[in-house]
This record gives structure tokens, sequence and C-alpha cells, in this order.
């Protein structure tokens, strides 16, 4: 199908301020479609509060609005521009719910504008937690015991089917914002009523606790024709339990079976056409009970994501610039693919070395903050590393923190054989809650001679992950038993590097510059 030709001119709006949960990701996926657009003929109007984005620049766009993004100034830049579609799915979940003011209030309406990449059945559907969980029972997907509230009355009577602990999660807000686990009645009352006032619609999701389970998602494209694509897989090193922003995240996923991701690929592809997302990209994000395989759905999210940007990056894909040509009436199989030049976008992508994404926080700037890492976003920022394998590209990650590591082990911020080492009563409770230094801890646990059950039990991270993590003490063992560079072997050099140890890293360790 060639592009609509009955559209000319397309707004789109912007994510504007940066926020924890919503930042130059969405500035990333607007520059694509800005320019995907432009580049198919259209003429694009955006609008986006935050000057100092790159999709502001005069270039970007044929015109460009520096405006509070609320569905008042957007109506009145619709009353002057007269779009003929409107593109919400690039500005995360703020273009969302700017678009979905719009149409609620009849601006669309009144003034013919068409909402593409996702249309507003659509995105309630999928945003609105009961009917999304309604789709999947429709569909044969298990999802969580879960009730949808709107006061405190509601709220406690749901408490008593679904029981403690309890997660909390605020309907229509960015980056877990208004949620929390609640242990106890306490905790609950307190985090519901909070929940019910900063969600945009006064809702909140009451779902069962499955802490600990093991987390993954799909970043998916479907077409006007149904063809449906799956960009990645990106499984979390830590448990459900951590919000996906604040976890380690790895892709493509490392421990599901052929079986399982055929399972989860084709129960992404069943929540697509469900759901009804007929142009353009999506996330969808599982859980698994890693002791006996039991696979639930928790979310989608109808439009461009953190996570798209990681997945486009990972593998080469430009999610954000194909979501916006399918938008315009594209199919997947009519769009080149830039990176091979030779196929086309209806081709999955595969990759053969591992990306791995690690959080970066700075809870030394917010000192009142509370560092235990929960269902509400935390981090404000994050690096990404490539490597040949999980071990490599987790080292390098670690390093692109920029907060002193040379990597998993080794300089001035390695306490391990310090004055300041951590003892086992220390260690055990950094494992038991998910903080900034968990991963460090690991490493201490390990070298602590905790097993691999012991440390699963505490932390609920796969065992798979753990054991790679001994694999690189194992080689950190190696590199300290030599004494200098000169008498360092060639192999062990080679070894050290394939395992993603730095020059820094050796040189510590040898005392070699």
């Amino acid at each position: 199908m060639p592009r609509r030709d009955d559209i000319r001119k397309i707004l789109i709006i912007g994510s504007g301020p940066i926020v924890i949960g919503q930042a130059c990701e969405f500035d990333y996926s607007g520059v694509q479609a800005c320019k995907a657009l432009r580049e198919e003929g259209y003429e694009v109007v955006l609008v986006n509060s935050n000057p100092a984005t790159i999709m502001t620049d005069p270039e970007m766009a044929d015109r460009t609005y520096i405006e509070p993004i609320t569905w008042e100034y957007v109506a009145k830049i619709i009353e002057v521009e007269r779009p003929d579609a409107l593109l919400p799915t690039l500005g995360g979940q703020t273009g969302l719910n700017i678009g979905m003011d719009l149409a609620k209030h009849g601006i669309l309406t009144k003034f013919g504008v068409e909402m593409i990449g996702a249309k507003v059945d659509v995105i309630q559907k999928a945003e609105g937690r009961d009917s999304f969980k309604q789709a999947m029972i429709k569909i044969g997907l298990e999802v969580c015991k879960s009730a949808v509230v709107h006061n405190m009355d509601e709220a406690r009577l749901a408490l008593d089917s679904i029981g403690l602990p309890i997660i909390i999660r605020a309907s229509f807000t960015l980056g877990g914002v208004g949620g929390g686990i609640a242990y106890n009645r306490d905790e609950f009352e307190d985090k519901v009523r909070k929940g019910l006032e900063l969600s945009p619609v006064g809702e909140v999701i009451l779902d069962q606790s499955i802490i600990g389970w093991k987390e993954y998602e799909m970043e998916v494209m479907r077409d006007t024709a149904d063809n449906v694509v799956i960009i990645c897989a990106i499984e979390n090193f830590d448990p459900m339990g951590v919000h996906t922003g604040d976890s380690i995240t790895v892709a493509p996923a490392q421990t599901l079976t052929d079986k399982e991701y055929q399972r989860m690929r084709d129960a992404t592809i069943a929540v697509m056409r469900e759901i009804g997302v007929e142009t353009g990209g999506s996330n969808v994000q599982f859980a698994i009970n890693p002791r006996d395989g039991r696979m639930v759905v928790i979310e989608m999210n109808p439009r461009v994501s953190r996570s798209s940007a990681l997945a486009s990056k990972a593998t080469g894909f430009p999610i954000a610039k194909i979501a916006a040509k399918l938008a315009v009436g594209y199919r997947l199989d009519e769009i080149p693919n830039d990176i091979t030049r030779e196929t086309l976008a209806c081709f999955e992508p595969t990759i053969d070395y591992v990306v791995t994404k690690i959080p970066r926080w700075t809870f030394e700037k917010f000192p009142e903050a509370n560092p235990e890492l929960t269902v509400q976003m935390k981090s404000v920022g994050e690096t990404m590393a490539i490597g040949r394998t999980f071990k490599e590209s987790l080292q390098k990650a670690l390093r692109g923190l920029e907060i002193g590591h040379f990597g998993l082990g080794g300089g001035k911020k390695d306490l391990w054989g310090t004055a300041k080492q951590p003892d086992m009563d220390e260690i055990t409770s950094k494992l038991a809650k998910p903080n900034e230094n968990r991963i460090f801890y690991i490493r201490f646990a390990l070298k602590a001679g905790m097993s691999l059950e012991q440390i699963f039990d505490l932390t609920n991270i796969d065992p798979w992950f753990l054991d790679q993590l001994q694999q690189l003490l194992a080689v950190e063992d190696e590199i300290r038993q030599v004494r200098s560079l000169e008498s360092a072997p060639a192999a062990l050099v080679w070894k050290a590097k394939r395992h993603g140890f730095s020059d820094q890293q050796l040189a510590w360790w040898w005392e070699s510059s």
C-alpha cells in the first residue's frame, strides 16, 4: 500500500521536559519521525515545551511550537495550523495522554483531525487496565489477579480478595509514578491514596504480587496488512519488583528456551491483534515464574517507549522512523532496511552480540529519596554497551556509568580487600533489598563464599546470570595471580579482554600504568 495522499499536514506531539522515566529517548524517536515524514513530502508541525531538544531545532519540522504541552495549548495550535493528522505515539506517555484529552474534549472531531499511529479505542483498550485484562482473558492469556479502583472503599474491598503483598499502580502515569508495593495495611492505605491523587483519571490498579518472577519485554511492529515482526526480546537481569527502567536489561533474552521464546512470540502477536494496533511499534511485557514456567502478561505500551530506543540501538532497526512510515500507510515489506540496504523492514533483525543496559542513579543529589529500588522508576539515565558475550558487555556498561568503577572489580571504589570490606550481614542486607550497588554486592557475596543457590534465594536473579558473574570472578582470580604486566601470558591478556576487563583493571591489579 503506497503512502497516503489524503494527508498533507501532520502534527507531532513531543514529550516535553526531561523527567525521570521520559528523557532523550523520545527526542531520539521524535527526530527520526520528523525526518521520515518530511522525507515523504509531508508538512510537519511539532509542539514541544523543551527547547533543549534536538527535535526543536529549526530544520527538523516545518513549524515548531515551543509551548506548554497541555490539551488546551495543543488545541489552539490545531485551530491555527489545521493539520490533517495527529501522531501522538512518539512523545511517550505525555503525547499519548494529550492525544486522548484532545479526543475526549472533541477537538479532533471539531477540526477534522485524524489520529494516526494508534486509534483512540486502541489506546483506551491497552492503557485501561481492566479493558486490557479482559482482552487478554479473551485470547487465552493469563494475567495477574487484579482490580481497578477509584476510591478507598473500593480499594479496601479489593485488598480482601487479592491479599498482601500487593502492587499498586496509578493509571496513565509515567515511570510508575504513584505506584509502589504494600506489605501491610498502613502502607496500602498511604500508597493507594497517593496513587488516586497522581492518576490523571483518578484510577488505581491493584495487582497480585509476582515479585521475584523473571521479566521480559518484546518490541513488536505491525502494519495495515497484518504483517507482524518481533524486533527484539529484552530480558531483565533484576526480577519483578524493580521497575524495568531501574533494572539492568539484556538483549537478546539470554535465559529463554526456544520453546519459551516461541510461546512468548506467539502471545505478543496475539496481543497486538487483539488490542488492534494496526500501525507502528508497541512494547509487551511478560513475567515468567522461574519455578514452574507459568507465564503472565503484565502490560502493553501502544507507542514508542524507552525500550524501543534501546531495541533500535541494539539491533540497528529504526523503530521510530519505521513507525512513522507505517502510520502514513506503508507496509513493512515496502520499507527498505537502512542498515543492510538489501532487506526490507519485514525481516526480523538477528544479532550475534549481546547488549547490556545499566541504569544510572544520582541518589547523592536527592538525600531524602529512598535508595531502595521498587516499581517506581528512580534512575536518571543509563548506559548501553555491546559485547560478544554478556560478561563483556556488562563490564563495558559498568565502566560507562562514569561512577569510578573500572568494571565489576578493581580500582579505588572496589571495597574488597580494604578496611571498608563489607561483612556478611551487610552483604546479605544489600542482596535482599534491590539497590543501585547490588551488582557489586553479588560479587562480594561470591568472594565471601556464598553459593549461587543462596544468592538466588535472596535476589531471585536467574542462576544463569549469577553463574556468568562467577565466571568473571574466576578470570579475575587468574589475573590477580600474575604479579606484573611483564610476566602476564599473552593468552591470559586475550582471555581477560574477551571477558570485558579493561586496561585500567589490569593495570590496577598488576600495579602498572
